[in-house]
């Protein structure tokens, strides 16, 4: 076998050094022969000539070639975007735990920011403003006490809201429909889809008045319908005209060249915590993956790899919420909601974008 290294201008790691990747931080490190220092990829100082720098997995093994970390970016500990994600996940975890939304004020003091600073930092991360957040926590809460058989009106005083009538103001935002249709398996909503072919199979694609909310992939293009029925058993599902049809096309396309680029509007219902997860999985570029440990540590909660993993598999909607982008710590294939094969196949298909 031959062990010759790579050499750095060919290895994909070298490209997310020159981009300062801050996504690409703990999974690998560079060292500098002519100064004698590592860095994390996303360190903003000068970068080096290729061939003066070599690539390393982890800090050990850069240190025992005799490398020093670098004071700038400090490599060994936690970095700026990692520090800012650990601050947002308490935040999250404060709007979580309290009965009603913190203000945004207690909310920065907590973190030691400013509300400005604390509100763009909440965003950039998590996708959602603070309120959005909550709003979002709050609506999961909802949706699990109407699942359980609780009354429309105990399950809105329950998930936190003060008033039924402030609750209604936004209940379409939140569950895409009126709560007791949403108890009911969605009576009276409507949602357009089409089944159809693709180069890994059978798909289907589901779009309510917010956006889609479903891309499925499989075998069986029956067994897809049944599964996506039993989300909303009693919603009015309408086959899709030519102009959803158009929709699917683009969709299909996307599947087969990544590189057109996939600009949708969704309509994402999850728990507050899943959509935190689907948030940074979209932010995740075509033809790179990232490990469920990661995710856990961009969304700041680096023990919370099995939760990940658990919201990559809740993921309704394939390709445009990238979950085939998401690989084992050492790099290899775990399951994938649609198969195993097809997530294969998908990263195949974005590595020759």
């Amino acid at each position: 076998m031959d062990h010759t290294p790579i050499p750095t201008e060919s290895d994909p790691r070298w490209q997310r050094v020159l981009a300062r990747d801050a996504a690409a931080d703990g999974s690998f490190v560079y060292a500098v022969r002519t100064t004698g220092v590592y860095c994390r990829p996303s360190c903003p100082s000068r970068r080096a000539k290729p061939q003066n720098v070599t690539l390393y997995a982890s800090p050990d093994q850069a240190e025992a070639a005799g490398f020093r970390p670098c004071r700038r970016c400090n490599p060994r500990g936690a970095s700026a975007a990692e520090a800012n994600a650990a601050l947002v996940a308490a935040a999250c975890r404060l709007i979580e735990q309290a009965e009603t939304p913190p203000t945004l004020q207690a909310l920065a003091e907590a973190a030691g920011l400013s509300p400005f600073h604390f509100h763009r930092q909440f965003k950039a991360i998590i996708g959602l403003t603070p309120r959005a957040y909550a709003a979002a926590h709050r609506a999961g809460r909802l949706r699990a006490r109407l699942a359980q058989g609780a009354s429309v009106t105990g399950a809105i005083y329950e998930a936190g809201f003060n008033s039924s009538s402030r609750f209604y103001e936004g209940a379409d935002g939140m569950l895409g429909m009126t709560p007791s249709a949403w108890r009911k398996g969605g009576a009276g909503a409507e949602i357009r889809f089409a089944l159809g072919q693709c180069a890994l199979g059978a798909i289907l694609v589901a779009q309510s008045r917010r956006g889609i909310c479903a891309i499925a992939l499989g075998d069986d293009p029956e067994a897809l319908l049944r599964d996506f029925q039993d989300r909303f058993p009693a919603a009015t599902l309408i086959g899709g005209d030519a102009e959803f049809e158009a929709l699917v096309a683009r969709i299909v396309g996307f599947i087969e060249a990544p590189g057109i680029g996939l600009d949708l509007p969704l309509d994402i219902r999850g728990t507050a915590f899943q959509q935190r997860v689907w948030q940074a999985l979209r932010q995740i570029p075509p033809g790179t993956t990232a490990s469920y440990a990661e995710i856990a540590r961009r969304i700041g909660e680096p023990q919370a790899s099995r939760a990940v993993a658990q919201a990559c598999a809740a993921n309704p909607i394939a390709v445009a919420i990238p979950c085939h982008r998401v690989v084992r710590s050492d790099g290899a294939l775990s399951g994938y909601r649609w198969g195993v094969a097809r997530k294969r196949a998908l990263l195949d298909r974005e590595g020759a974008a």
